[in-house]
């Protein structure tokens, strides 16, 4: 037989696989995941119920047009249904948008370190990805970024609070930004943990979307809504990038429970603004803690703290995990730490502490 392999697209060569947050150890004396920015709260009120409707008819394909899905968010969001698209979590739309926008010869801008998966799925459009350095505070640099805008550019992510910094780009520098990108440059406002913000001076991407044709908002049910394990995300855009993501989804991909959960999730928000509040809360007092401690921390928007610690970051990950609570750890940069329930925080900060007074 010939030892020859099948050959494989030369643009996955060095593409990095993503890294999902490491889950707790089981066997430990506690065990608190704080590595993938979950929701630590159960599913809203309703929302079970519907999930278990749905899975009595698992056997059916789902609504491929996610029908239902569609029309709530066209009303809670106040757009027609042909500015929408969704997918398996925002990083799918977001795949979803390369392909329908960028492939080999083009280029794709983003802020660095920011999203992990956007250099992977850049790279497997057989895109090139255009890493633009973070602040010295650890925030969005735009004016760098729009100098980065080439002939060559199709689309610019903007992740928004930005994922793993939590810092947040704010209202005059974004709609400054936008002035300076050709109109013909896709720009998604990656907004997958809108609800978190607090800051009234930055702005919701749906009401920049309205004005601004070459605008998309990703949002999803990952985070604030707790569904991450059902994989549901949306986007929000103009017609012709809209019809572009329908065109480009995985055919049947959301399913039905998710589906379902979603729109359930959707009608319950008052108990979903009370649950993100009281995460916000705790977002304040771990942020708080950590800088009464010494730490330098970057305020945050998000349900998350970045510690950059570079040469360190190994080693306070591991006094982490054996302490019992698990954070995401990013080599010789920095870790981001979820915002979780009150007792697994407590211990983060007695951890943090002690590791600091360690140094």
């Amino acid at each position: 037989m010939s030892e020859t392999s099948p050959k494989l697209r030369a643009e996955l060569d060095g593409v990095p696989t993503y890294k999902p947050g490491k889950a707790a150890a089981a066997d430990g004396p506690v065990a608190y995941k704080l590595s993938s920015n979950e929701n630590p709260y159960p599913p809203l009120p309703g929302v079970m119920e519907r999930v278990v409707a749905a899975a009595q008819a698992f056997n059916r394909y789902p609504d491929m047009a996610c029908t239902g899905l569609m029309n709530e968010l066209a009303d809670r969001f106040g757009v027609p249904v042909t500015h929408l698209a969704t997918g398996t979590g925002s990083v799918g739309v977001a795949q979803q948008l390369l392909q329908s926008t960028s492939g080999p010869g083009d280029e794709v801008v983003y802020a660095w370190r920011s999203f992990e998966a956007y250099p992977i799925i850049t790279r497997i459009s057989g895109a090139t990805p255009v890493q633009v350095p973070l602040t010295a505070g650890e925030v969005h640099d735009l004016d760098a970024m729009a100098d980065a805008v080439t002939d060559r550019t199709r689309l610019i992510f903007v992740c928004n609070p930005n994922n793993p910094t939590g810092t947040v780009v704010r209202r005059a520098e974004l709609e400054r930004f936008l002035d300076r990108v050709p109109s013909d440059v896709l720009v998604v406002l990656d907004e997958a943990y809108r609800e978190f913000i607090r800051d009234p001076e930055v702005p919701d991407g749906v009401e920049i979307y309205r004005e601004r044709p070459n605008v998309a908002v990703l949002r999803t049910f990952s985070k604030a809504y707790g569904l991450a394990g059902l994989r549901v995300g949306f986007a929000i855009a103009h017609e012709p990038v809209a019809a572009a993501l329908r065109k480009t989804a995985v055919p049947f991909g959301v399913t039905q429970l998710a589906q379902d959960a979603a729109v359930a999730s959707l009608r319950a928000e008052d108990e979903l603004l009370g649950r993100v509040g009281a995460l916000v809360g705790e977002r304040a007092r771990v942020y708080e803690g950590l800088v009464k401690q010494g730490w330098s921390v970057p305020e945050t928007q998000a349900n998350f703290v970045w510690l950059r610690l570079g040469e360190r970051t190994a080693d306070f990950a591991a006094v982490c995990e054996k302490a019992g609570v698990v954070v995401r750890p990013f080599p010789g940069e920095g870790v981001r730490i979820t915002i979780g329930e009150t007792e697994a925080n407590d211990l983060l900060l007695h951890t943090a502490d002690a590791f600091l007074k360690a140094m």
